[in-house]
């Protein structure tokens, strides 16, 4: 007597077993795209007013998995100089200067000034205080007074442990923004000549636009995930109700 067994159920299991693997390789491609699609060195606040003084802060992630960032460089433009530079001290982490001499000098408080700061450079002290594996860390300067300027790009190296030297030096070309894009501030005109950048209020304010912009970023990127995970479970139920399909006609085939 030979027993014939029906196996079309096989092929919807395995048809069920792609779509999952493929709905689950899908959500994490877009749950991890979100993660570092925003994570670039950034300047807090982006916008100030032109003939002010502000406090700058530059915010600085690691983006790598295996390896530490030890060392944060910013140059300030030489063309549009700021004729005060002071730095704001950072536990485990030292901070020095570079003074250029100006190609032209300029004039603040009716002094001539004939050199200024050129780049800052911050580096961990040591290992454990360097920034880890998904931390950020933040650099604030007080500059003035600004320029009458539309925007300054501070170029910005970060350097990582493992020797890795990531330049964040790049200005944008078109309406797209540039793979390592560099710390931009707009100016703006008006104001009295000295802006509340380093009042407590306006610290405030760019720790809250910091914030709003990573809600932003990150909001969609939430919103991205969802999506395709909701695709991912409509999927699957249309792969249930297919096997349940299949495996009832081949248990009334049988019958």
């Amino acid at each position: 007597m030979t027993v014939t067994t029906d196996r079309r159920p096989a092929r919807p299991r395995r048809l069920l077993a792609r779509t999952a693997a493929v709905v689950l390789a899908a959500g994490v491609a877009v749950l991890g795209f979100a993660g570092p699609a925003s994570a670039h060195v950034t300047v807090n606040p982006s916008e100030a007013t032109q003939g002010g003084y502000a406090a700058l802060t530059f915010r600085v992630p690691n983006e790598r998995d295996d390896a530490s960032t030890t060392k944060l460089e910013v140059a300030l433009p030489t063309d549009t100089p700021f004729a005060s530079v002071s730095v704001k001290p950072i536990p485990g982490w030292t901070v020095a200067t570079t003074t250029s001499k100006l190609a032209k000098p300029i004039e603040a408080h009716g002094t001539q000034v004939t050199e200024a700061v050129s780049r800052v450079t911050w580096t961990a002290t040591s290992p454990a205080n360097a920034i880890a594996p998904h931390q950020f860390q933040e650099f604030s300067i007080s500059v003035g007074p600004l320029p009458e300027a539309e925007k300054i790009y501070f170029k910005s190296l970060q350097t990582y442990s493992n020797g890795e030297v990531v330049r964040w030096i790049e200005e944008p070309t078109g309406s797209e923004e540039p793979d390592k894009p560099a710390p931009v501030l707009t100016l703006v005109k008006g104001g009295d000549g000295h802006g509340s950048a380093d009042t407590e209020t306006s610290e405030a304010a760019s720790a809250s636009e910091s914030d709003d912009d990573d809600s932003d970023g990150n909001g969609l990127a939430i919103g991205l995930g969802v999506a395709g995970l909701i695709a991912g479970v409509a999927g699957l139920i249309a792969g249930l109700l297919a096997l349940r399909r299949s495996t009832a006609d081949s248990s009334t085939a049988k019958s």
